[in-house]
């Protein structure tokens, strides 16, 4: 299945009139999917807290598309369940709709012994790489019930070493949130049966991005994939393909 996935190439419309959500969309990862899922018809909200870099990416999808993205900065260190609730009534009023969640906004915090890390830099992480993810997901459910068939995307890794501490246990833990969310949505009563909301995960390995070179500084970053080649399984599972998995752990790596 890795295979198929990462080997996708969806039709020029496959996401035409769905409306997609991207967290971290200023990031290596967040960006490629962004632009990728524009140029095969999907409706953008884009969310990040470098407005600098969300209003240069609009306008290289507009130059490329045509199309004029939504730009919802946000910084997920401080939001809270108020601010959430406030991103799923605006994308209810302005898009009428959502059907698709990908999660790649991710921090990297300090990279040492867990006895080190700090107390704040310990909460900031599992705050956007757990905490921010699974809130917002959960304040989005309600209009993505009210608008269809639907896919949630998170994206993991697979840091179980030494150094990983605080990035590690949020990323393993954000895996385990994706079968939690995927079980109480194939089962749940408050799904309506005319109604499929997926829920699956991606590890996409390494990948050339800022977190990357921040975690391995002595790389050489030739060396390393970019972005762009993990993008076709985020298309894959993102409703550009008629799938039906829920539950899933994607890795590509």
């Amino acid at each position: 299945m890795p295979e198929l996935i990462n080997s996708y190439q969806p039709e020029p419309n496959a996401l035409d009139g769905k409306v997609m959500l991207i967290t971290g969309a200023a990031g290596g990862l967040g960006n490629a999917v962004a632009k990728a899922a524009a140029s095969i018809g999907a409706e953008l909200i884009l969310l990040d807290h470098h407005q600098q870099k969300l209003n240069q990416l609009h306008d290289e999808i507009e130059a490329q598309t045509g199309r004029q993205p939504g730009l919802y900065p946000l910084d997920m260190r401080g939001a809270n369940t108020d601010d959430y609730a406030e991103l799923g009534k605006t994308i209810e009023d302005t898009f009428k709709g959502l059907h698709c969640i990908v999660h790649c906004a991710a921090t990297l915090g300090q990279i040492s012994p867990i006895d080190h890390i700090d107390a704040k830099s310990w909460q900031e992480t599992f705050t956007v790489n757990l905490h921010a993810p699974v809130l917002l997901t959960k304040a989005l459910l309600p209009v993505m019930r009210n608008s269809g068939n639907g896919n949630i995307i998170f994206t993991t890794d697979n840091k179980q070493s030494a150094y990983w501490g605080a990035y590690g246990i949020s990323k393993a833990s954000i895996a385990t949130a994706m079968h939690i969310f995927a079980d109480e949505l194939a089962t749940s009563e408050a799904n309506p049966a005319t109604t499929r909301i997926n829920c699956n995960a991606i590890y996409p390995g390494p990948m050339r991005t800022n977190l990357r070179s921040s975690a391995y500084p002595g790389e050489d970053p030739a060396t390393i994939p970019l972005a762009d080649e993990k993008v076709p399984a985020y298309l894959y599972l993102a409703g550009g393909s008629d799938h039906t998995h829920n539950g899933k752990h994607f890795e590509l790596a």
